[in-house]
């Protein structure tokens, strides 16, 4: 059975960092890119960042400006987004998703919430 865990979500203030944290279990994690998204309240899901099965490409969505990293460690089956000088804007649930690019197989985790307020 595969499972996706976030984990690591949180109220921070504005200016603030945070580190959320992906793991995986019954997939084969190095087949698998994996990607960030988050949904705000009103507004599409949108792409965060992204990592390829080997770690060597990561690709970020617009809005983040520098101010995040992707990461993944094969060891532990994991992804990580750490998150520098959060906005109130970033408020959203974060999602981790693990696509196997060609076979049309995707797995999603149940979202961790972050909040960026004074």
């Amino acid at each position: 059975q595969v499972q996706v865990v976030e984990s690591g979500g949180g109220l921070v203030q504005p200016g603030g960092s945070l580190r959320l944290s992906c793991t995986t279990s019954g997939l084969i994690f190095g087949h698998f890119v994996m990607r960030w998204y988050r949904q705000a309240p009103g507004k599409e899901r949108e792409l965060v960042a992204r990592i390829d099965e080997t770690g060597s490409r990561k690709t970020y969505g617009d809005f983040v400006k520098g101010r995040f990293t992707v990461s993944r460690d094969s060891v532990k089956k994991s992804v990580y987004l750490q998150m520098n000088n959060l906005e109130p804007e970033d408020s959203a649930v974060y999602y981790c998703n693990a696509l196997r690019m060609g076979w049309r197989t995707e797995y999603w985790g149940q979202g961790t919430q972050v909040t960026v307020s004074s």
